[in-house]
């Protein structure tokens, strides 16, 4: 049921057009994902995500395990069913969690305990009980349990890190082999190791020898640079094995994304495009905009003269920072519906260029024409 096939790729970059089959679709590669952590993605339907061609969301283990729980999940027939979405679905491990959110109390090669964000009961967490909950999910694409370590970390810790990642991979794949359906749930395992190369290197050689049908790039964009993100991924593109689909997790800014494709990855998530639209903060193809700013409210241009999303097709750069300064929730909708679409079409034009055989000039146009700094604050 699980196949990758690689449709082109850039003689000069290695940047790679695919497919994956999975049993709710074939997805079309490189693919920006939208993170649906608590089974939705914020602010947007499940309509409205198949009218934008999302082809595949995230939800989250360690969320959906709190809230609603498993027994509902179950009884709901998993979460396909349980949040009316018919396409292929990721689900993260915890893992992340365990480095971002939970409040930690302990972790050992056995398991991990620590409290829950909602209301401090008690949590343990392995492998094992990652497994099962992604099983219980039912999601196409299931992820090893991993451990993330912060940045800036020591080579020491960063290593300790790897170390667990393996283990845990190990018992990932021997408790999924056995318990989960593995006809309807692929797994995928994690590379970590910071910045370090000789880490980068070991780990993605321990993960890569247990033949995974993919494989993620994890412990990155948690506060390094853009350029030892490329550094490690370059580092990793020679090593990972071409004909599997690489996945870096939690990358959604633009330039990273193209810069990510240029280095072989075929999938990126990231909840910046729906937080960023909450916060009526939008990408455009010439950078991003803060639409509070007073320079937008006698503009009737669209956000994106270029984008022919539903809100740029509909809606004045006046009347959306209207609703920002009132705090409607149209313009959260709305802010998040144009960075949902404006960042999937990233991937989908990177693909286009990618067959085409001009993704170098795509590259060039984008990042010519693409500002990081914010002008429209005043």
């Amino acid at each position: 049921m699980f196949e990758f096939r690689i449709i082109a790729e850039c003689p000069v970059t290695g940047a790679r057009a695919g497919e994956f089959t999975t049993p709710h679709g074939v997805i079309h590669t490189p693919v920006f994902m939208p993170v649906g952590t608590l089974a939705t993605v914020k602010a947007m339907s499940p309509h409205e995500l198949e009218a934008i061609n999302a082809q595949i969301i995230l939800g989250n283990t360690y969320h959906l395990y709190l809230r609603p729980g498993s027994e509902i999940i179950t009884k709901a027939g998993g979460l396909h069913s349980f949040m009316s979405w018919k396409r292929p679905i990721l689900t993260d491990s915890g893992g992340f969690q365990v480095f971002s959110l939970a409040r930690l109390q302990k972790i050992t090669d056995e398991e991990v305990i620590c409290r829950s964000h909602i209301d401090g009961s008690q949590l343990i967490m392995s492998p094992e009980w990652s497994m099962n909950m992604q099983g219980v999910l039912g999601s196409d694409i299931a992820m090893c349990f991993d451990q993330c370590c912060e940045y800036p970390a020591t080579h020491d810790k960063a290593e300790e890190a790897v170390k667990r990642t393996t283990l845990w991979a190990e018992r990932s794949r021997k408790y999924f082999d056995a318990h989960n359906d593995t006809s309807k749930q692929a797994l995928f395992g994690i590379v970590q190791g910071s910045v370090y190369d000789d880490l980068r290197i070991r780990s993605a050689n321990e993960i890569t020898a247990m033949d995974f049908p993919g494989y993620a790039v994890g412990g990155l964009s948690v506060g390094e640079s853009h350029e030892a993100m490329y550094h490690t991924l370059d580092v990793l593109n020679g090593i990972m094995p071409r004909n599997k689909p690489r996945y870096l997790m939690g990358v959604g800014y633009p330039l990273n994304i193209v810069e990510g494709i240029a280095r072989g990855i075929d999938m990126f998530d990231c909840v910046m495009p729906t937080r960023n639209g909450r916060n009526a903060t939008v990408f455009t193809t010439e950078g991003r905009l803060n639409m509070r700013g007073r320079v937008h409210a006698d503009d009737m241009r669209p956000l994106d003269p270029e984008c022919d999303c539903y809100t740029c097709r509909n809606f004045t750069r006046s009347y959306l920072r209207h609703l920002a300064m009132c705090g409607e929730i149209l313009g959260s909708r709305l802010f998040t519906w144009h960075n949902l679409y404006f960042t999937i079409r990233i991937a989908e034009r990177a693909r286009e260029a990618i067959i085409a055989g001009r993704f170098p000039e795509f590259v060039r146009e984008f990042e010519g024409k693409f500002h990081e700094d914010d002008t429209s604050d005043d």
